[in-house]
């Protein structure tokens, strides 16, 4: 169960990274007026923001909350 759990992480945080970026980029594009500076920002935010999402998800999945029995 743990296996899956970790494939379905990664794909969820791929996914979400496609979508994610694809705004930056666009958003870069539109403040810079210049596509290749759009490309360049969405291509580190796309690794950087992936690493990190994927490691924080796995510190979350691994959190767990007591009941506060009162």
């Amino acid at each position: 169960m743990k296996e899956n759990s970790k494939k379905k992480h990664l794909l969820k945080t791929i996914s979400w990274r496609f979508l994610a970026t694809f705004t930056t980029v666009v958003l870069a594009w539109i403040i810079s007026g210049d596509p290749m500076i759009g490309l360049a920002v969405g291509g580190w935010e796309f690794f950087l923001k992936m690493i990190l999402y994927y490691l924080h998800e796995r510190v979350w999945y691994k959190i767990t909350f007591k009941k506060n029995e009162t």
